[in-house]
């Protein structure tokens, strides 16, 4: 009977596959387990060569997914798809031991514990084959901050190898919220009762192939997690962050109308047409140039977990955004130049624009640029 199932998140990590199987086996000798490899869809390969491993070895599983990624996400559904009484959540990139989990499965199997967890941090435990102080130290704000926030009790709630009864997962699942990478603080902030914890001191390695899952959003994806758990069902968390660039955006677009209108203003003869005209220039530039701002930052940001990258994607991203904002463009444009001529000063009358058109923004162009409802 398996007991214990180890969820792998991946992504472009081919060559890591073997070496760490090859790891897991040589640690779990006497323990009945099984590899499950969560791969976004990975370029290089990553799920086929786990695949072409599995031929030969059943305790190797695959779930490939496509048009979704995010480290936090995968490992829920990782935990989710197996039947093992036991699971484990930890990198494929070589940096985590996997020599620990025999001591964190033994833990947890006696009942005195909840969740097992191998902290950089706790006594004993070392970071110098790590190698980056920049990211230690990161690191270590980091988890200052979820302890705070949190209230939860760790010298690393910030670790991405733990290990928990399957049953504590599947509880609480539908209260995660997958949002950002740290799946750990997820559920240590989700539950209900407090999870009696056990730390295991790691000798934390350097990264030897692969693409880390942890990119220059990290900090940013950090934040949207604590506000995910926070008011992400009240507000949901997407709809707040494209809110919250889009509120940037106001203060880009009232700086472009300001100087348009500053420039024009000195060249326009000032009769009623003329103030109506150089006003329509001023706020259709500057609703181009908000849009421009708003897709580089939400396709950086918001949806950073269908990012468009390369030269060509973006511009066609851009392309797409431009179109189904068109709509909400004229109506931004429309309306404020109406209020404008209903005799509404310039900026009340440009917020209201913004406003109307906004909605029609994030609908379309959250289902027809990033492919997501």
């Amino acid at each position: 009977m398996i007991q214990l199932a180890v969820i792998l998140p991946t992504l472009n990590e081919r060559a890591n596959i073997a070496p760490v199987i090859d790891r897991l086996d040589a640690a779990l000798q006497g323990v009945a387990w099984e590899a499950i490899f969560v791969d976004d869809d990975s370029k290089d390969g990553t799920a086929d060569e786990a695949r072409r491993i599995s031929q030969t070895d059943p305790r190797i599983r695959v779930i490939q997914r496509i048009g979704r990624r995010g480290l936090a996400s995968a490992a829920i559904e990782g935990m989710m798809a197996t039947a093992a009484p036991c699971v484990a959540v930890m990198d494929a990139d070589l940096q985590h031991d996997p020599k620990l989990l025999p001591q964190m499965l033994a833990a947890v199997e006696s009942g005195d514990y909840d969740i097992a967890v191998a902290s950089r941090f706790a006594e004993g435990a070392s970071t110098a084959e790590w190698n980056a102080p920049k990211r230690e130290k990161a690191s270590g704000i980091a988890n200052r901050i979820a302890r705070k926030v949190t209230g939860v009790e760790l010298s690393d709630p910030m670790s991405g190898m733990f290990l928990l009864r399957t049953e504590t997962l599947r509880a609480d699942a539908h209260r995660l919220s997958g949002v950002g990478f740290k799946i750990l603080l997820d559920i240590m902030a989700t539950v209900d009762e407090p999870l009696r914890v056990k730390e295991f001191p790691m000798n934390f390695s350097a990264r030897t192939h692969g693409e880390s899952k942890l990119d220059r959003t990290v900090a940013f994806e950090f934040l949207v997690g604590l506000y995910d758990k926070w008011l992400g069902r009240i507000i949901p968390t997407r709809f707040a962050l494209f809110g919250t660039i889009g509120a940037m955006g106001v203060v880009v677009h009232m700086a472009v109308l300001a100087a348009v209108l500053h420039i024009l203003g000195a060249d326009f003869v000032f009769n009623r047409y003329s103030k109506e005209a150089a006003f329509v220039v001023g706020q259709t530039s500057a609703a181009v140039v908000a849009m421009t701002f708003n897709f580089l930052l939400n396709n950086e940001l918001t949806y950073s977990d269908k990012r468009l990258r390369g030269f060509f994607p973006v511009l066609r991203g851009w392309a797409r955004f431009a179109l189904t904002c068109s709509v909400g463009l004229l109506a931004n444009v429309g309306v404020a130049a109406a209020l404008v001529r209903m005799g509404m000063h310039d900026y009340p009358a440009a917020i209201a624009g913004i406003v109307i058109g906004s909605v029609w923004n994030y609908a379309l162009s959250s289902r027809f640029v990033w492919g997501r409802y």
